[in-house]
């Protein structure tokens, strides 16, 4: 088992992933802010949004950037890295803001880094 006391994150670390549209909105503000703010707020060791060129999911449409790079309804890939137990008291709170998605819960191995 790798060594995780650098990162601050007690073993098992698991990885959430949360896929959703760039334009999706919880109580009238952008998901991805709604839901990058309420995971800082938790305390939880990592997250990372990252938005996609293109994508598509149950539905089979392909979601795409929009004309001129204005935003559409471009996949969005949010990762959050911590304890699982932790992840798995915030999928409660997260499953319900991502109308139309998929969220997953998988295992991670942290790689400490070399520090000089």
């Amino acid at each position: 088992m790798a060594d995780t006391s650098m990162s601050g994150i007690a073993p098992p670390v698991k990885l959430l992933i949360a896929i959703f549209d760039a334009r999706d909105e919880w109580e009238g503000r952008p998901l991805e802010e709604v839901l990058i703010h309420r995971l800082e707020a938790e305390g939880i060791a990592g997250a990372t949004l990252i938005h996609g060129l293109a994508g598509y999911g149950a539905h089979r449409g392909v979601h795409r950037r929009g004309l001129i790079g204005l935003p559409h309804d471009k996949p969005t890939l949010l990762l959050v890295a911590d304890n699982e137990h932790r992840l798995r008291g915030l999928i409660p709170v997260v499953r319900p803001m991502i109308k139309e998605g998929i969220l997953m819960l998988v295992d991670a191995e942290v790689i400490p880094m070399v520090t000089r």
